[in-house]
């Protein structure tokens, strides 16, 4: 497989730019020296802190995914290469905002694959969330998608749309890409890690089920060199790639990994919860695909990933007091 060398003097666009890890995609993008624009619905600093260093190197894009006339801008600034990663991608409450997911996940892509016009590739980042209750592990791209939540259906609904446009459009260059657990700086708290990291450093009560259930975990650095070679790859791709270590961790082992890494003051009460009642107990990818497609390989381990990302917040928290 030959790729193209870097991203220099690429036209990029990375949608929902001011995300977690639409955030880390820019800053790379801006490093090999591409162009780079990012769609974002405010076109306001306060609301996209994560883009606040780069803010002046990027052309920001004020359009929401649900509103079409708006995703011309796309069209005319003539990309080479889209990141679609915009998304509502909270899951547990897509199940009380299903309208807004719908329109935002699935509604949303249709309209940007609608309207973005010629570009070389075309990247939609879909989830891990769509394998859902699988009879076996690791999970692998020829499983049947169980979609459990709203949020993994519309993300799925994104899936098969890129498809249908991949067989209309002969070679439309769609790359579908399913990351697995990603974490890292600037990840929102409601996600697991950063919240379970912010309570060790603030040495607030940690109560978790009895975390037997087993997770996979991904830098966010390894994700990005993923979505980035799915961009740079110099052909059409038939099908999903699992972006993932295939590393299975199981939860409780994440939990005392952090209180270490912390040097936590904080109890730590594993099994004071109970599990959801829609639990899945295992969850990992085989990532083979990516490797021999994309010639992509992890290169941060789950404790050197989490060490660099208490790190990070431990100086957030020092630099930001009102937030400790």
């Amino acid at each position: 497989m030959t790729m193209n060398a870097s991203l220099k003097g690429l036209k990029v666009v990375v949608t929902g730019g001011s995300g977690f890890i639409p955030s880390h995609l820019v800053r790379r993008c801006l490093e090999e020296g591409a162009n780079v624009a990012v769609t974002v619905r405010y076109g306001n600093i306060v609301k996209n802190e994560r883009l606040r260093e780069m803010w002046d190197d990027i052309e920001v894009i004020e359009a929401d995914l649900r509103n079409r006339g708006a995703l011309d801008q796309v069209r005319q600034w003539k990309p080479n290469i889209i990141f679609h990663l915009a998304a509502y991608n909270h899951v547990g409450q897509s199940f009380t905002q299903v309208e807004e997911c719908f329109d935002v996940n699935a509604k949303g892509t249709a309209n940007l694959l609608d309207t973005c016009g010629t570009v070389d590739k075309f990247v939609y980042m879909s989830t891990s969330e769509v394998y859902g209750h699988q009879s076996s592990v690791p999970f692998v791209e020829t499983m049947t998608p169980d979609p459990i939540s709203p949020y993994a259906i519309t993300k799925y609904s994104g899936e098969m749309y890129c498809r249908l446009k991949q067989r209309v459009a002969g070679t439309f260059p769609i790359v579908v890409v399913r990351p697995f657990n990603v974490f890292g700086p600037y990840q929102s708290s409601k996600a697991v890690i950063p919240e379970l990291i912010i309570n060790c450093l603030k040495g607030v009560p940690v109560r978790t089920t009895k975390g037997e259930q087993t997770r996979e975990f991904n830098y966010v650095s390894d994700i990005v060199d993923g979505l980035i070679r799915a961009g740079l790859h110099p052909k059409p791709i038939e099908g999903p790639i699992n972006i993932a270590a295939g590393e299975e961790v199981r939860i409780c082992d994440l939990v005392r990994m952090i209180a270490e890494l912390t040097e936590t003051k904080s109890s730590v009460e594993i099994g004071a919860l109970p599990y959801r009642p829609t639990e899945i107990w295992r969850m990992y990818a085989d990532a083979t695909r990516a490797h021999q497609i994309l010639g992509w390989k992890p290169q941060v381990s789950v404790r050197e990933g989490l060490r660099r990302t208490v790190d990070w917040f431990r100086d957030y928290l020092a630099r930001h007091p009102e937030k400790a």
